[in-house]
């Protein structure tokens, strides 16, 4: 008899504790089942050669980022200056994996705006996109020398985030590398 009258408050303690953990998630983090894994398989015409093809092959042999990114994102305008510093500093490439976009649109982007890209990947019906797990433009991957991919970003990236999130692991990689 007593149980019927607890078990309600048991229930109430056991979800009130729910919603307190959930409370102190990050809505923004989105788990990457790629990360620690290596990169998926990919074969895309680049954006400025169509007969060169950018692979997976491409991210190997040093540390490097993929940054997804279309014309019409009104995030990837936003984190484009911060794209075009991080590139200046040389510290490690930056790929691009142009997403779902109209190719002139992206090469004037590209040329208005600045190319911080070693090289961009145009992935026009976002296949490839769907392969790296991409939910929306802009994202960014951080892909170790072996092609593992050891972070990825959803949002514009920041320099704070850089200096936060990406340096550290930046750091660690090129230590495991040596």
């Amino acid at each position: 008899m007593k149980l019927r009258f607890v078990a309600p408050f048991l229930v109430l303690a056991v979800l009130v504790g729910f919603f307190w953990t959930a409370l102190g998630l990050n809505p923004s983090y989105v788990p990457s089942p790629f990360v620690g894994k290596p990169a998926p398989n990919f074969e895309l015409p680049e954006i400025r050669n169509p007969e060169r093809i950018i692979s997976n092959e491409d991210l190997k042999g040093q540390v490097s980022l993929l940054n997804v990114w279309a014309t019409w994102c009104v995030g990837c305008r936003a984190e484009h200056n911060t794209l075009l510093r991080i590139a200046e500093m040389g510290i490690v490439p930056i790929f691009g994996l142009n997403y779902k976009d109209d190719h002139q649109a992206a090469l004037a982007w590209l040329d208005q705006l600045g190319d911080p890209y070693v090289a961009t990947a145009f992935d026009r019906d976002g296949v490839v996109s769907i392969d790296w797990g991409v939910y929306g433009a802009p994202e960014t991957f951080l892909i170790d020398a072996g092609g593992i991919v050891l972070y990825k970003h959803i949002a514009p990236l920041t320099m704070q985030d850089w200096r936060e999130q990406f340096m550290p692991r930046i750091l660690e990689a090129k230590q495991r590398q040596q």
